[in-house]
């Protein structure tokens, strides 16, 4: 009898030792993803609850990592059975391969140039702080208009690096104060504020700005009272909570028609892509202002370089 109650009591034990695990227990699947993905202890995952995804059969679950204010968001698909587990992207062939980014760039109401209506749309989320936003700032404007006068609009989306770059966000919001009161003037601070990026500091960011102004025929009271009150402080806040969901990690981070190009880029490589991107184009109507949606403010006519 003690052997027959040993045998039963092994056999079960054996039996919960080799059940199968399930990737839809979030116990289980996190340290899976963590070994996968070789993610440290310190670094904080929260897991979604499983929700349909595009391809029958699977469930998609998305994974956040959160560490010291960052974040990078991961998506993850499970078989029904939860037994495998998929990690990439799912492309649809009738649509572009990045159209889940495209349907979450929004530039209506930001700052452009380049040729309205063009085939090629290129967006720009940056930091007036960032020094190598300030070589791809003299890139795009040096070449784009020059190169492509009718093919390619150019949007620029704020992205402050609040961690480490102290004046970063005040002078995002210097930016769009400027451009509330003159939207082509909004460019003229643009490339003064990466001329000068190495002379400003969040001591003197006001009063460099405000002199900037007054070459340029700005109201400086107007100028001044929008930046004390921080009134243009909710558009930035939106704009890095739309690079937030985009999982921009770093500055500059561009978007070609949708492709992501992280990282300032040399011109004759950002000229490849730009002429291959061009090149599809033509046979593909997915691409460009009128595939994406996106809609120019009637009141920023295209500028000058």
């Amino acid at each position: 009898m003690r052997f027959a109650a040993c045998a039963v009591l092994c056999v079960a034990a054996l039996s919960a030792q080799t059940k199968p695990k399930n990737a839809f227990d979030k116990a289980a699947l996190e340290p899976y993803i963590r070994h996968l993905l070789l993610v440290s202890p310190q670094v904080q995952m929260s897991i979604d609850n499983p929700k349909p995804a595009p391809i029958p059969g699977l469930k998609e679950v998305d994974v956040h990592l959160t560490y010291n204010g960052a974040s990078q968001d991961n998506v993850f698909y499970v078989s029904d059975n939860g037994q495998e587990v998929f990690y990439g992207k799912v492309f649809n062939i009738n649509h572009s391969p990045f159209q889940a980014d495209i349907d979450k760039l929004k530039t209506d109401l930001s700052p452009s140039f380049g040729a309205a209506g063009a085939p090629m749309v290129l967006v720009m989320f940056a930091d007036f702080e960032c020094p190598a936003c300030r070589e791809e700032a003299k890139t795009l404007r040096d070449n784009i208009v020059a190169t492509y006068p009718k093919q390619v609009r150019v949007y620029f989306k704020d992205f402050p690096l609040i961690q480490i770059h102290p004046w970063a966000k005040a002078g995002a919001m210097a930016g769009r104060c400027v451009f509330r009161q003159n939207a082509t003037k909004f460019w003229d601070f643009y490339d003064w504020a990466y001329e000068h990026q190495t002379e400003i500091t969040a001591d003197n960011l006001k009063d460099k700005v405000l002199d900037f102004a007054k070459t340029k025929d700005l109201d400086t009271i107007q100028l001044s009272s929008c930046m004390d009150t921080k009134a243009t402080e909710g558009e930035i806040d939106k704009e890095m909570a739309e690079g937030k969901a985009l999982s921009i990690d770093q500055t500059p981070t561009l978007f070609i028609n949708g492709r992501r190009i992280p990282g300032a880029i040399p011109w004759q490589n950002l000229k490849g892509l730009l002429d291959a991107e061009l090149e599809y184009s033509k046979d593909n109507k997915e691409a460009g202002e009128a595939c994406c949606e996106v809609k120019i403010p009637s009141a920023l006519p295209p500028t000058k370089k």
